[in-house]
């Protein structure tokens, strides 16, 4: 099989596929490396595949109603409580972003829906003793939230507030 059709059958799988696939997985099935497949999806991005590299794998971006950019502040071990107030009111995690005095803005994709999600994202974070994009700019960072009503934005915001990680104007 040469990269053009192994990239139309990843293009298939993925346009398929309920949940994420990782690159290992690809690799196995089409006898290749992991690296040709991280090969493969760059040159799949580069043509304009919307699709985004997720700690579970990779997917076609997911469109949501509405997206809001929040901005919040905490230490690393308050992620997980961070994560499960979005999903727990309704949202989810898209991604996040950091903005380094040197690099300029860092994103990290998340795709984090489910309370699974944040389990194996944190499972992942410490298994690969991995540090928190947020540990490079004093724990300020920002998420890409989705949600389907502005209602429920509204409470993930309430929620962070509470906890105190929303970073806002007061908080200053």
């Amino acid at each position: 099989m040469n990269s053009a059709e192994r990239q139309a059958q990843i293009q298939m799988q993925l346009s398929t596929a309920k949940k994420p696939i990782t690159a290992t997985t690809f690799a196995d099935s089409f006898g290749v490396s992991r690296q040709t497949i991280v090969g493969d999806i760059a040159l799949m991005r580069a043509r304009g595949e919307e699709l985004v590299a997720t700690p579970r794998g990779y997917m076609y971006v997911e469109d949501s109603p509405h997206q809001a950019i929040i901005v919040c502040r905490h230490t690393p071990d308050q992620a997980g409580d961070e994560l499960t107030r979005i999903v727990d009111n309704g949202g989810a995690a898209l991604d996040v972003i950091v903005d380094h005095p040197l690099y300029g803005q860092l994103r990290g994709e998340l795709q984090i829906r489910t309370h699974a999600e944040i389990n194996l994202f944190l499972g992942r974070m410490r298994k690969n003793k991995g540090k928190m994009l947020s540990e490079l700019t004093d724990g300020i960072h920002m998420h890409t939230i989705a949600y389907d009503t502005p209602a429920q934005l509204t409470a993930i915001k309430a929620s962070l507030r509470e906890a105190g990680y929303l970073y806002e104007e007061t908080t200053r």
